[in-house]
């Protein structure tokens, strides 16, 4: 009996970001890899991008907590 008949099909989803936080994962991500592979510019670029949109979060929440 071949594998492929023994295993229940799968559907492949793609990658979903949903709201600020979680691009925010994604950007720290993707600045841990560029860190780890030596590219420190785009490493700190993207590590600039996620720590704004975690702020503008948490901005934002707290206007959303108060209003």
């Amino acid at each position: 009996m071949a594998l492929s008949q023994t295993l229940p099909p799968t559907q492949l989803v793609p990658l979903q970001v949903d709201g600020l936080l979680g691009l925010a994962v994604l950007f720290l991500v993707l600045a841990l890899v560029a860190a780890v592979l030596g590219a420190r510019g785009i490493a700190g670029l993207s590590m600039d991008i996620a720590k704004w949109l975690v702020i503008i979060f948490i901005v934002l929440a707290v206007v959303t907590f108060l209003l």
